[in-house]
């Protein structure tokens, strides 16, 4: 049978020889705190692992470094805006600029106080006009294109021919000028709009040089030519009209 005297004198002796117990803490789960690792790559979906001191961290494989030549390229791309703002130096076109004709070298009447008698055409190449005297103290004027540096020249002469839209032949010697230049002449070019001769004609004395018009208008006003006097062809046009074969010329 149980007896209940020696289960009670048990129980005595034994809460006289376990110790107390005490309160127990979060801190006293482990009787040495593993060591904290962190991780080498912070890219990683976890910052810090919890192990003993022979475990490695668990990392990715580092990224695949980018070649060089993309850098480079990118850098390219994001710089080309810039450079695109930077505009090349712009060509200058072999012959002038097309601009409006300054006024004062349309066609016009004006005062011309001279000594020469009516219908004396009177060329100022200074200042890039040709005067055809009326009398009365007066003249119609045009503007004209005139001799470039070294070709200039001065005298007096008669028209000694008139034709219309001419053929052109140039001197052998602005032939051989202008193929040191680059620039290849015909060595005879029909009558028509993209002859430099223009629309008209007026040849003095016995020279080369001429009065006549132009396929390059925007010309007139400047010192362009081998020695010939140019026109707009609207222009040289009215003079012919106006004009015949012995009158006399004087250029200054």
């Amino acid at each position: 049978m149980f007896d209940k005297s020696i289960f009670l004198a048990t129980l005595v002796g034994l809460s006289v020889t376990l110790p107390a117990v005490q309160p127990a803490h979060a801190g006293d789960r482990y009787q040495s705190r593993p060591p904290v690792i962190v991780s080498p790559d912070l890219s990683a979906p976890w910052v810090m692992q919890l192990g003993g001191a022979q475990q490695r961290p668990v990392v990715y494989a580092p990224r695949a470094a980018q070649p060089q030549v993309r850098t480079y390229q990118r850098q390219v791309q994001r710089r080309a805006p810039r450079t695109t703002l930077v505009q090349p130096a712009a060509v200058r076109p072999n012959k002038p600029v097309r601009t409006q004709l300054d006024p004062a070298f349309l066609p016009q009447m004006v005062a011309y106080d001279t000594p020469q008698k009516p219908g004396t055409i009177v060329i100022d190449t200074n200042n890039r006009f040709l005067y055809l005297v009326t009398g009365n103290g007066q003249a119609r004027r045009y503007g004209v294109g005139v001799g470039k540096p070294g070709f200039e020249w001065a005298g007096q002469h008669k028209i000694t021919a008139k034709k219309e839209w001419p053929s052109w032949t140039p001197p052998a010697e602005m032939i051989t000028r202008e193929a040191a230049k680059g620039h290849y002449l015909p060595a005879r070019m029909d009558g028509g709009p993209e002859n430099p001769l223009g629309a008209r004609a007026m040849y003095l004395g016995s020279t080369l040089y001429r009065i006549h018009g132009t396929n390059a208008p925007w010309t007139i006003g400047n010192g362009v030519s081998s020695g010939c006097i140019r026109m707009r062809n609207e222009d040289v046009v009215d003079l012919y009209e106006r004009v015949n074969v012995g009158t006399s010329v004087i250029v200054m």
